[in-house]
């Protein structure tokens, strides 16, 4: 929509074909029905971002593409065009940024009246069933007609939440058009264990944890840190969903999570603590430190008897305890899949669309912009600073 409206803007004539019975419907559930527009953090910051989460030569190539397009359109930027639209925002501290009114419908409202104002043309309920490039240009088929059109903006998404429309249908256009697509995957999304004394904690958050994501005794691929759902099917909450990428990338049995559930205190102050306590109860002294629930699990799994005495604690009964808090490993089977991933993660080739317009390298006059390419990052709202950020440069650029 963003895209479309700046091409509007622009005196271009701009017609936006949306398959489903309204425009927006992801925005709507986007951040339990708040819509966390963008997070608190410079252009600069935001490209860090995706290059931490994906790591090496790819966290590069994902910052390197997205720079042109941040520097379009900045988190700032995004703030100040809502606050123009009297949609005032709001940050909380994990810098996520919201409309004050914590309500999406007020963003997808916004979004409408931009496009309306510029002139675009909003068709609902018409779907695009294929894209062909000719000497003309597009031939755009769809479920109503057929248009020929010289340039082409595909910006469908991926395929999580499917049920908002995002079915992949984007990949197989890229293709017919000779892109390669990188395999999707769900991201951002919970995952599953069988591990029943983690399933058994079910609705037990804890508000900082550090998730370490490794495959058998491998170093770890993601090292995340922020709030921690116990679910009963697995996991949940921002740490472990940034580092649900790489557990959907490669499905193997030999996935786990490793947990430490105070980051903020070091093994000797707990061991200290413990050996220092002398009269207290162990059960009710790692309860001061965590949620009781949690903490009857961790002492019954260290094999110290749960009603002992801090003063009756052996040595390696204090370890126990501490390594239960500082490093919980649980094993992982897989994810919820893309009906409850936020993002996905794979799409069209970056290396194949130039990043200073959003074009496609390979046929031009068609342009690739938010989820359907191979960009995904952490939660918190960077995935819609990309969407706007690639969908505000690709329509001054058209």
């Amino acid at each position: 929509m963003l895209c479309a409206t700046k091409a509007a803007e622009r005196g271009k004539r701009v017609l936006l074909l949306e398959k489903g019975p309204k425009a927006g419907v992801k925005i709507l559930m986007s951040g339990g029905t708040r819509c966390n527009l963008t997070h608190d953090a410079s252009a600069s910051d935001i490209a860090d971002a995706y290059a931490r989460l994906a790591g090496g030569k790819e966290g590069k190539t994902k910052a390197r593409f997205l720079r042109p397009a941040l520097s379009r359109l900045s988190p700032d930027g995004v703030i100040a065009l809502f606050e123009a639209e009297g949609l005032r925002t709001k940050i909380e501290p994990t810098g996520k940024v919201f409309p004050a009114s914590d309500r999406a419908l007020d963003v997808q409202r916004a979004m409408l009246a931009m496009l309306d104002r510029a002139g675009a043309t909003l068709c609902l309920n018409e779907g695009v069933e294929s894209v062909e490039r000719t000497a003309d240009g597009y031939t755009v088929r769809t479920t109503k007609r057929t248009i020929v059109t010289p340039k082409i903006v595909i910006a469908v998404g991926g395929q999580s939440y499917p049920g908002c429309g995002t079915t992949g249908d984007g990949y197989a256009w890229a293709k017919a058009l000779g892109h390669r697509i990188a395999p999707p995957r769900p991201a951002l999304v919970p995952l599953t264990s069988t591990e029943r004394w983690s399933a058994e904690l079910q609705g037990v958050t804890l508000p900082d944890v550090r998730v370490r994501v490794n495959e058998a005794a491998a170093k770890p691929v993601a090292d995340r840190r922020g709030s921690f759902l116990f679910t009963h099917f697995g996991l949940s909450g921002p740490a472990v969903m940034d580092a649900s990428r790489f557990v959907t990338e490669r499905p193997t049995s030999g996935w786990q999570a490793v947990c430490d559930f105070l980051p903020g205190v070091d093994d000797e102050q707990l061991l200290n603590e413990l050996q220092n306590g002398r009269n207290r109860g162990l059960v009710n002294t790692v309860a001061e430190w965590a949620p009781r629930r949690l903490a009857e699990a961790l002492v019954a799994r260290s094999g110290a008897p749960p009603d002992r005495m801090l003063a009756e604690l052996t040595k390696s009964e204090r370890r126990g305890v501490v390594d239960g808090l500082k490093r919980s490993a649980i094993p992982l089977v897989g994810s919820l899949g893309f009906k409850k991933a936020e993002v996905t993660a794979g799409g069209v080739d970056l290396s194949e669309v130039d990043p200073r317009t959003m074009e496609s390298r390979l046929a031009p006059g068609a342009y690739f912009i938010g989820e359907v390419l191979d960009l995904d990052g952490p939660i918190g709202g960077y995935n819609f600073q990309a969407a706007f950020s690639t969908g505000a440069l690709a329509g001054d650029s058209l």
